[in-house]
Formats: C-alpha cells, structure tokens, sequence
C-alpha cells in the first residue's frame, strides 16, 4: 500500500498562496478585518447582536472592496487599448478572492461571540492579535518565496507584522 504524501498538496498551496495578487489580498484582508473591527467597536458596543452585525459588515466591506479593486484592475487594462470581454472581466473580478478570504479568520471570530462560542466583550483584541499573527505569516511567506534565508524571513516577516499593525493603528485613529 502506497504510503500518502502531503508534500506535493503542501509544495502547490505554498505555491498558490505565494503569487502577488493572493499575498496582496492575504495582506489586505488583514489589515482591512482590524481596521473594520475597530471602527466597529469605537462605540464600545460589546454585546452578542453587535458582533453578528459587525461580521456582516466585515463581510460585506470586504466583498465590496474586492470588486472595488477587481474594477479599478479592470479600467487600468482599457488603457492597453485592447477588448478583454466580458469573461474576461469577470474572471478579474472573481481573481480578487483573496481578500475576502483572508477577512475569514475576523469574521469567525465575530461569529463565534455573536453565536455565545466565546465572549463577546474583549474579542476585538483577539482579532486584532490575530491578524498581527497573519501579517507575520504572509510576509514570512513572501520572503520565503523571494528565496530569502530562515533568518531573514523572519525579522521581515515581523517587519511587516509591526508595519501592518501601524497601518491599523493610524486607520483606528483616523475613523
């Protein structure tokens, strides 16, 4: 009996996960999901009824910001002076799926104190930490993918988890 390998499936995500446009989403979604996350819970709201509506704005800022980009894509092709199509341009616009996966994590976690799976006040820096923590992973991962040493990586990667938390931290303070 052959034994299984998860090698190769790990080799294609690393892959996938390591192409521009799902690092740019990845990075996006993350910063975008803390910064909504804040602006939401500014008002001190902290309640069940709060977090369900706030994963529904989360979700929907974060589709709405995916199309916002696919467009602004799209029009920046026009000016090659070439006719992509429709399906073309559909496909653009579906090609911007990484930034509303990567809101996923945030949106789990406002679901889950919505749904009474843990408590609802406080779970702002959850999210907050926890996109800190995947800031980290995708620039890790982008360095990785660049050829860079472990080492390296590494203080990049925390780099970008700092710069990426005072992103949030200046779109807190501007909303």
């Amino acid at each position: 009996m052959p034994r299984l390998s998860l090698r190769r499936p790990v080799r294609a995500l690393r892959r996938c996960a390591a192409r521009p446009h799902v690092l740019f989403g990845g990075v996006y979604g993350a910063v975008l999901a803390s910064s909504m996350v804040a602006a939401l819970t500014e008002q001190g709201e902290t309640a069940p009824a709060d977090r369900l509506s706030s994963a529904q704005w989360l979700l929907v800022t974060a589709v709405a910001s995916a199309l916002a980009h696919g467009y602004a894509h799209l029009i920046a092709l026009r000016g090659d002076r070439t006719h992509h199509g429709v399906r073309a341009a559909v496909r653009l616009l579906l090609s911007e799926w990484p930034l509303v996966v990567a809101t996923g994590p945030t949106l789990l976690l406002l679901l889950g104190a919505a749904w009474g799976w843990w408590p609802s006040a406080g779970i702002e820096y959850a999210a907050f930490a926890l996109n800190v923590v995947l800031l980290f992973a995708w620039g890790l991962l982008a360095a990785r993918a660049a050829g860079r040493t472990w080492g390296s990586a590494l203080k990049i990667g925390t780099v970008d988890a700092l710069l990426g938390l005072a992103v949030v931290a200046a779109n807190a303070v501007i909303k």
